[in-house]
């Protein structure tokens, strides 16, 4: 029986690759609105990062995702995303 295939990417926060289904998804639209994409099937461009509060801070301290996703990213959704690493996290 053959082994399924599992996506890997890696994360924006510590630079290691895991699972996609780990990994959270912040997306640009083409539109330019930068958003969680919980679900993983978004259309845009796309960055991961791991559930862990550690990786968010790194991730933000370096600009990593604004730099990834070439546009800045609103406190709001810095908020939402750190909301739902708590919720993940418990």
């Amino acid at each position: 029986m053959r082994k399924k295939h599992v996506p890997m990417r890696t994360c924006v926060g510590c630079r290691t690759a895991a699972p996609k289904r780990e990994l959270i998804r912040v997306v640009r639209s083409p539109e330019g609105e930068v958003t969680l994409d919980l679900v993983g099937k978004s259309p845009g461009r796309g960055v991961y990062i791991h559930p862990q509060e550690r990786c968010l801070e790194n991730a933000v301290k370096g600009r990593q995702i604004q730099r990834a996703l070439e546009t800045s990213i609103p406190e709001q959704l810095l908020e939402n995303l750190k909301r739902v690493l708590h919720e993940q996290q418990e």
